[in-house]
């Protein structure tokens, strides 16, 4: 059948143009000047699928279901197919990509721009880059070797060189072009072609023949001509099976020649003389797809030599094809993979095509690889008439080179089909751009940006702070080819890789040194490479390839060496902390296994975290790791997870942003480079299409908010709960700051337990509304305790009355565990004031103690009993709370769940009157089920009599006989009238000595109603406390003294509880008399002035 030639469609603008088919030849793809890739049925597709990649496409390349292109602004870009999404940039030049091409498996592509650089990339990961630099003028065509060993590319500096992918290097050159000074000047663009399978021959179109190169001698073999060629030839394309040759003109003629025998079997002519720019054979068929420089698409079918299988085995090839094998296998089954024709039985039985024949050289019979009789004869068939080779000799290189890259079929699979180990992940800098860019981020941190210059003019790095009053910026040379850099407020820190003359080296310049060397340098050790490094407040760290990190001072000390259990993959420092991640094992299925170490490098060393496993997204990899401006650990992963350390749950790892919800492209990214918690900022900088920015121009930083993973955040309940949590996690750093002794704004604690307060107070609302009132339980006891009795009024003016009782007797709890708090604080701080004044720790001391606790005791009592009067004045009942004063001798916590039962209420309009016979019962209830530990900061020790009383409050505990009468009494009490029980409990009180706090105030009550008059007694004594607690430590001190004074003597009796003298019984009961007839419903409280800042009255009034 002769060939047919059918009419040409217009397919772009003007201008070049590009032409390819996809794997399976179910389609034509063309790029040209407009910018589009259309995608097109066939020829007489009216309707083809366009997809804009650019403003200008100067080239495409398809496989594997990826579309690469190269565009006008200086970017290779991949695409899915057919769907034509973006998916990222796979590499960027400084000028122009002219021509990009695939490797035989689609795993890598190739690349030649007009800035003379030639790059290999890896489609999977674009951060595994090769460059090849060596061309002297832009580049016009690459061609990738089968085999994947050799790279062929063609420029205007009239050079073809043929490179070696793995070390980089040139093989060989030839010059063979017409030299010119850009692509659009030259005469041809000079596409070359490998031939398909075992990469035998190169084929190199040279003015008007093509020249073919022998693999390994690199000899010129053949030229291939003809007369009807009277124009230099363009482009030159191999036939899948590798036959056939063809080539086209810049005058529009197309010529085939069969290889073996040099002969010419086809002849084409454009029918407007156009310039052929792009050629394309059909992965299956005999045709070939043509584009021209005007922008039209042709298709010439049905080319060959007559020799071709029958119609009919044609088409049960191609069913059967379609039926067994994807694209891929059929550019196998095309090319070297069939049995060639060269050995003499193959020839004998050409017509028989029996399945013998299929034998390659490693004697497995080929049913082994296509293993299904109903296809054996049709590859025999085809088998049987093709010519691949040109000598007998050649015929064991050529099976022994293609036959390993067959396709694994299921009969030659290995019986383990378990999870496949994944590739450790290569240490890196956070906040680096890959080291094989010539113009590259060193490190961009919140201290300053490092870029290091690798080019053939400099090769240099500058350095700027954001801060130009830390240091002004600087520029180094790279003499060293330094590769790895950190930056700090005091130092620089560099790190090169070894070389075989010099070792690895660290080099730092510390520019907050007062003397006038301020660098230095360190050589590692033989055969140890640096593979991370950071700075930290005072020293620096590296790990090395030995499995090592040396610390060292940011003055050139040698400090500790220690091991690590793997490879590391990142370092990061601030302040004292130090945050190693590594690699614990191996990943499987796509999935790193990495660990992470942190430790604490200040006076006291210690390690926080011992090799944890490190949380990544499933089949991500660790993109950034560091430290927020706060010191908070926090990593990114590379599907945009942002994770910090919650050290309030355990030194767990949280989510706290996923920057992919932020981009808009599938193919856009955003690349991190600082977090701050207070505000709560992720500072980072968006990438279009691309993982990491380019140095020029100048990226804008963008800011995140961060959002916690909570589930229904669009609801008013979740969206409250997100924030609540955010907050908490996020103020997690001022408890840790304050613990290594950090100076602190206390504005800006105590605005955060606001905003966490009102948002619990929020859901509070909330959840009665929605008649949750079990939950709000639960939510009462995230809060404060003032916070609590905001919530108590809350509900009894919703008229919940047992939810108000239950909070009721949370509160108590709180007070009391707020109590033991603040008096341990006062405790120590007396404790540390007489060691420091010179008190004595003696024995004879210590051994008072109990005494001490007894009178203690006895002034609870009264705390007790004065809290009655707050009865008569409809106040609600409440459990008993006692307070003491601070001491230095001892203390018996007296905050125990009491059973004595306090006086009825008088008949109120308070909701909370009907809760006092049951809030002791319930109390009681909830001091064992909740078994709250006791609040205590143990910086001093503590006598166990001490520890023991502290522990006693929070058990059930049995009254005793006297405990039991004393409730009988106030039980009866409770029958008199509210003005014979004030009474009653006004001689109890007046029996008592007073507090510090309570003689200071009325010292002082006229000045505090002068300065706000019309203030109740509880106002007051609030106010009271308020300015007791401003007084020094030492004027606390003398009051709590002259308290003291009134009630131990210096006889043998102190260490007992003594009675006060008739006088000061007089003058306490005047006092307290003053008080009653004031304000009858309002009591003061002999309790100390700190507690009573958060204690007093419980909010149980009415408002």
């Amino acid at each position: 059948m002769p060939s047919a030639q059918k009419p040409m469609r217009y397919g772009h603008t003007e201008g070049h143009t590009d032409v390819c088919f996809d794997d399976s030849g179910s389609c034509i793809v063309t790029c040209g000047s407009d910018g589009d890739v259309r995608i097109w049925e066939n020829l007489d597709d009216d309707d083809p699928k366009s997809i804009n990649v650019g403003e200008k496409a100067y080239s495409c390349a398809l496989k594997n279901g990826r579309l690469i292109t190269a565009v006008s602004n200086n970017a290779v870009q991949i695409h899915t197919f057919p769907e034509g999404a973006p998916d990222g940039i796979l590499t960027r030049f400084t000028m122009n990509a002219n021509h990009v091409v695939f490797n035989s498996d689609g795993t890598k592509i190739a690349a030649g721009s007009s800035d003379f650089m030639v790059k290999v990339v890896e489609v999977a990961d674009s951060s595994k880059q090769k460059t090849f630099r060596g061309h002297d003028a832009p580049v016009l065509s690459l061609a990738f070797d089968p085999m994947d060993i050799y790279l062929a590319s063609a420029s205007c500096d009239g050079s073809v060189r043929v490179w070696k992918v793995e070390d980089q290097t040139c093989v060989t050159s030839w010059l063979l072009l017409q030299k010119c000074n850009d692509v659009i000047n030259a005469k041809s663009i000079c596409r070359l072609a490998w031939q398909p399978g075992s990469g035998k021959l190169l084929a190199i179109p040279v003015d008007k023949v093509v020249k073919l190169y022998r693999r390994e001698t690199w000899d010129n073999q053949v030229d291939l001509s003809d007369t009807s060629i009277t124009q230099p030839l363009n482009v030159v394309v191999w036939s899948p099976c590798g036959q056939y040759l063809a080539a086209a003109t810049v005058n529009g003629s197309i010529v085939v020649w069969k290889v073996k025998s040099q002969e010419c079997i086809e002849r084409m002519k454009h029918e407007k003389n156009y310039s052929i720019c792009g050629l394309a054979w059909h992965p299956k068929y005999e045709q070939i797809a043509y584009t021209d420089t005007e922008g039209n698409l042709g298709l010439w079918e049905d080319i060959g030599d007559g020799k071709k299988p029958s119609d009919k085995v044609a088409n049960t090839v191609t069913k059967d094809y379609e039926d067994l094998f994807d694209g891929d296998d059929d550019d196998y089954l095309n090319g070297d993979m069939i049995e060639p024709q060269s050995s003499p039985r193959a020839g004998a039985n050409e017509d028989h095509g029996d399945d013998d024949d299929l034998m390659p050289t490693s004697g497995h019979p080929r049913r082994a690889i296509i293993d299904d009789d109903d296809n054996s004869l049709d590859i025999g068939m085809i088998k049987a008439n093709s010519n691949l080779l040109e000598k007998e000799e050649e015929e064991d290189d050529d099976q022994i080179g293609g036959f390993p890259a067959l396709p694994t079929s299921s009969t030659q699979q290995p019986f383990y089909d378990g999870p496949r180990p994944t590739p450790r992940q290569k240490p890196f800098q956070s906040g680096s751009t890959p080291v094989h860019l010539m113009h590259r981020f060193m490190v961009w941190n919140s201290v300053g940006i490092i870029r290091c210059y690798n080019d053939e003019q400099d090769n240099a790095i500058d350095i700027e702070f954001h801060d130009t009053s830390i240091h002004h910026a600087t520029h180094l040379p790279n003499s060293l080819n330094h590769t790895m850099a950190d930056l700090s407020t005091e130092a620089i820190l560099l790190a090169c890789e070894s070389t075989e003359e010099l070792a690895s080296k660290l080099h730092c310049i510390y520019f907050s040194s007062w003397d006038a060397n301020k660098e230095w340098t360190v050589d590692m050790p033989k055969d140890e490479d640096i593979e991370a490094i950071c700075l930290g407040q005072g020293w620096a760290a590296c790990a090395t390839s030995a499995l090592l990190v040396r610390l060292f001072t940011v003055g050139g000390v040698q400090k500790e060496i220690f091991c690590l259990p793997g490879p590391v993959v990142s370092m990061a420092g601030r302040g004292e902390q130090l945050m190693i991640i590594y690699h614990r094992g191996t990943g499987f299925d796509g999935d790193q296994c990495l660990g992470v170490q942190l430790m604490e490098l200040g006076k006291k060393k210690r390690q926080v975290l011992h090799g944890d496993p490190l949380s990544l997204t499933k089949k991500s990899y660790l993109v950034w790791a560091g430290f927020s401006a706060e010191g908070t650990p926090c990593y990114v992963d590379s599907e945009g997870i942002v994770r910090m350390l919650n050290r309030g749950l355990g030194n767990t790892w949280i989510p706290v942003c996923n920057t992919r919800e932020h981009c808009k492209g599938k193919s856009d990214h955003y690349w991190v480079v600082g977090i701050h918690e207070n505000p709560q900022q992720l500072r980072c900088i968006p990438c279009k299409g691309a993982r990491f920015p380019p140095t020029l121009p100048r990226p804008a930083v963008a800011i995140l908010p961060f959002t916690l993973p909570y589930c229904q955040v669009t609801t008013e309940k979740g969206q409250m709960e997100e924030q609540y949590w955010r907050s908490v996690v996020f103020h997690n750093y001022v408890d840790y700051l304050s613990k290594n002794g950090y100076e602190l704004d206390e504005n800006a604690k105590s605005q955060s337990v606001k905003e966490q307060q009102e948002l619990l107070m929020k859901l509070f609302a909330l959840s009665c509304k929605l008649e949750r009132e079990f939950r709000c339980v639960e939510l009462a006891d995230l809060m404060t305790q003032n916070v609590v009795n905001l919530a108590i009024k809350y509900a009894s003016r919703s008229r919940r009355l047992n939810l108000a009782q239950r909070l009721s007797e949370m509160a108590v709890e709180k007070a009391s565990e707020l109590a033991t708090a603040l008096e341990d604080e006062e405790e120590e701080e007396d404790f540390r004031t007489r060691l420091n004044a010179g008190y004595s720790t003696s024995a004879p001391e210590w051994g008072r103690l109990p005494g001490r606790s007894a009178q203690q005791d006895q002034e609870m009592e009264e705390a007790e009993e004065t809290d009655g009067s707050e009865e008569a004045g409809g106040m609600p009942e409440v459990p008993k709370q006692t307070i003491i004063a601070s001491s230095s001798q001892g203390r018996v916590n007296p905050f125990k769940v009491s059973s004595n039962k306090k006086d009825p209420l008088v008949p109120s309009a308070n909701v909370l009157d009907t809760m006092s016979k049951y809030s002791k019962k319930i109390s009681s209830g909830r001091a064992v089920n909740k078994q709250s530990p006791p609040v205590i900061k143990p910086l001093v020790p503590k006598p166990k009599s001490k520890q023991a009383s502290a522990a006693s409050f929070f058990q059930v505990r049995t009254p005793s006989s006297s405990e039991r009468r004393e409730g009988e009494r106030e039980e009866k009490a409770g029958n008199e009238p509210p003005e014979v029980q004030a009474a009653a409990q006004d001689n109890t009180e007046n029996k008592r000595p007073k507090t510090g706090f309570q003689m200071w105030l009325e010292e002082n009550r006229a000045n505090i109603l002068a300065d706000n008059p019309g203030l109740n007694e509880a106002e007051v004594i609030k106010e009271g406390m308020s300015r007791f607690r401003i007084l020094s430590s030492e004027e606390r001190m003398v009051w709590t003294e002259k308290a003291k004074g009134g009630t131990v003597n210096d006889s043998a009796e102190d260490k007992k509880r003594k009675r006060p003298t008739a006088a000061e019984d007089e003058a306490t009961k005047n006092e307290e008399q003053k008080s009653e007839d004031s304000n009858l419903s309002k009591k003061k409280k002999p309790l100390d002035q700190s507690t009573n800042v958060r204690l007093s009255s419980f909010a149980f009034k009415q408002s």
